[in-house]
């Protein structure tokens, strides 16, 4: 019917249908680019369903999609039907050079190095980012000749030359405006035919030479990078300079030159929307790297879920406070030291909180997590012996806690599920895999304040004093199935029991505590609807996704009966124009078309798609080369 059973999930967490050698919208494999799979019918060999293996690999390199970060195989829960799947590693290649970097950060600052040899071609490409709105990228000058490239205003970026018939200027003029402070590239190019400018993918701007007159480009003082003689000197970071195939060392000149700095700050403006969770970008010499240590996550991106297996009756737990730690150090979560907690209670109280973790089991009923405190006030979030989910606050005022009960849906099948929970002073939002938030409100009489939390437990309560009645009956034999990223506001119990962190002298194991993702949801896009989903499950007992409301056979037969008339009425409707149309316009016509570059040399309409677009080659092409004759 056209829809894929198998997909994989990138960059941006999209569904992608494309496989190894293929590419984006294509939903091929490689064999069907090249047009010699298993059955000719089919796109991917996988698909011919022979009874022996059959294989489809290849490379996936449209880098806007990658890394990899899930795959889903369907249509296998069949007699005699099976399916292998690897991914490899994400491989990168590229310059070396490719961030070396120099800053300007005065006006009149500048680079020089020896006289550039571009007599009869010039190959010009850098990266620049800058919030000035104007500056001069470099310029080397002759007697009368001269090559320069500038940013003449926000939005221009000019490219200037003499080669003795008089200046020439190519200027590209972008839609948005270039000094946002963000990367952004310009390719140059002359020789004696023509001369081009790029700007990031901005359409090539490309004059002609003069059929006569001078064709060399004779220079003889030094090329000046980032400023020129009695003009305004460009403000901002240069990177990856490369003239005629040669990468300029930008950074060795600049930590002996004046007001240029080797490298370039400001990554994280650029960058920083990739460290993902909470992570905090931080600045480095030559990029960035994330800080993932107040998250529950791990990683360069902080997209790595920390989680664990427990097995039945073992536990742990977090110790909030220690001996001698000060409220001041205990809000901003900079936990130096731990005994024993059972000591004074200290003097902090919450009002609002955030609660966010996964898990999967397939045992109930059973405590999730436990917060206990010095007073009477707990938190808990439970799954009770039908499966369902239960949140229970108790914080004073009320003679019984107050219960969140989410009946409609079973957590105990095995499943990861996600949590979210936010308390802001009597307000609760509740939020459950990729489900609507939903609100709810405590009693007018309850207490808004978390008074005197004291430590936070998975898995089982070990609990020194009263426990609420249920809470106790839910804690035998305890938790088995795996949790994962628990998270409770800027505290992370199980990273700081599987990562050496300062915090980690405040957990306490019983059991062994075995470190896995199996707890990590996978559902990083919505549900799908029955009719795509290849694990729907049509048995009237499957009671998960939720689904809702099963509507009766009438109302099915009445909806169908109404649907066909409707679509019988468009259908006429349709062909009577379509018959119009080709009537009215029965003359002939000239029609053009818009094919990719290479489509004459491609073997076939995809290729001819691949290879054209810039997404699947090098940020800088490497194996270019122009020759003269």
């Amino acid at each position: 019917e056209g829809n894929p059973y198998t997909w994989w999930v990138g960059k941006a967490n999209e569904k992608h249908y494309y496989w190894g050698g293929s590419g984006p919208g294509i939903q091929k494999c490689a064999c069907g680019i090249e047009r010699n799979c298993t059955d000719p019918k089919y796109y991917c060999n996988c698909d011919a369903d022979y009874k022996q293996w059959r294989k489809d690999t290849g490379m996936l390199s449209y880098k806007e999609h990658l890394p990899v970060s899930q795959v889903v195989v369907g249509d296998v829960d069949r007699p005699g039907s099976e399916a292998k799947i690897s991914v490899g590693p994400v491989r990168c290649q590229g310059d070396r050079n490719y961030w070396n970097a120099a800053s300007f950060v005065t006006s009149s600052s500048y680079l020089h190095f020896s006289t550039f040899q571009g007599e009869t071609s010039a190959d010009i490409s850098f990266y620049f980012k800058t919030s000035a709105s104007d500056g001069v990228f470099l310029e080397n000058l002759g007697n009368t000749d001269f090559i320069k490239l500038e940013l003449k205003s926000a939005t221009e970026v000019s490219f200037s030359f003499d080669v003795g018939n008089g200046p020439v200027e190519i200027i590209v003029r972008s839609p948005n405006q270039l000094n946002d402070d963000q990367w952004h590239r310009v390719n140059a190019e002359r020789n004696v035919k023509q001369a081009s400018l790029q700007v990031d993918q901005l359409p090539l701007e490309v004059r002609k030479a003069p059929t006569e007159g001078h064709t060399r480009l004779e220079l003889y003082s030094q090329l000046y990078v980032g400023a020129a003689g009695g003009q305004r000197g460009f403000l901002g970071c240069i990177r990856s300079l490369r003239m005629n195939g040669v990468t300029l060392d930008l950074e060795e000149r600049a930590k002996v030159t004046p007001g240029v700095k080797p490298g370039c700050s400001g990554h994280c403006t650029s960058y920083g929307m990739y460290c993902a969770n909470g992570g905090k970008c931080v600045e480095k010499y030559n990029g960035y790297s994330c800080d993932c240590s107040k998250t529950a996550y791990d990683g360069p991106f902080c997209i790595k879920d920390v989680g664990a297996f427990f097995e039945e009756g073992m536990w742990l737990r977090y110790n909030f406070r220690s001996p001698g730690t000060s409220i001041k150090d205990l809000v901003s979560r900079t936990l130096l030291s731990s005994t024993d907690p059972e000591i004074t209670a200290p003097d902090l109280n919450l009002n609002k909180e955030e609660l966010s973790f996964s898990f999967s089991t397939t045992k109930s009923p059973c405590v999730l997590l436990y917060i206990s405190s010095y007073t009477q006030d707990f938190m808990a979030v439970l799954v009770k012996p039908s499966g369902n989910l239960q949140i229970r606050y108790s914080l004073g005022g009320t003679k019984e806690p107050y219960n969140i009960d989410v009946d409609h849906r079973n957590m105990a099948n095995g499943q990861p599920h996600t949590i979210n929970i936010t308390r802001n002073g009597r307000d609760i939002v509740l939020q459950l895999d990729h489900y609507p938030p939903t609100s709810y409100s405590l009693p007018t009489v309850s207490d808004i304040q978390f008074n005197s939390p004291k430590a936070l437990f998975l898995g089982k309560v070990i609990e020194i004093g009263k426990i609420d009645q249920d809470i106790y009956k839910y804690n035998t034999p305890g938790f088995t199935g795996c949790l994962s990223r628990v998270q409770f506001n800027q505290i992370a119990p199980l990273k700081a029991a599987l990562r050496p962190t300062n915090a980690s002298s405040h957990v306490h194991i019983q059991g062994e505590l075995v470190e896995s993702n199996c707890g990590a949801s996978p559902l990083t896009i919505p549900p799908m609807s029955a009719a795509t989903d290849p694990w729907h499950l049509d048995s009237a007992s499957a009671d998960f996704p939720y689904n809702g409301q099963a509507i009766g056979d009438g109302v099915n037969r009445n909806s169908a009966i109404i649907g066909g008339v409707i679509a019988v009425v468009i259908f006429t409707i349709l062909c009577t124009l379509v018959f119009l149309i080709r009537y009215m316009f029965r003359h002939k016509g000239t029609y053009h078309t818009n094919e990719a570059k290479g489509a004459e040399s491609a073997e076939s309409a995809d290729a001819a798609i691949m290879n054209n677009d810039p997404n699947f080659t090098e940020t800088i092409d490497e194996s270019k080369k122009e020759w003269l004759i």
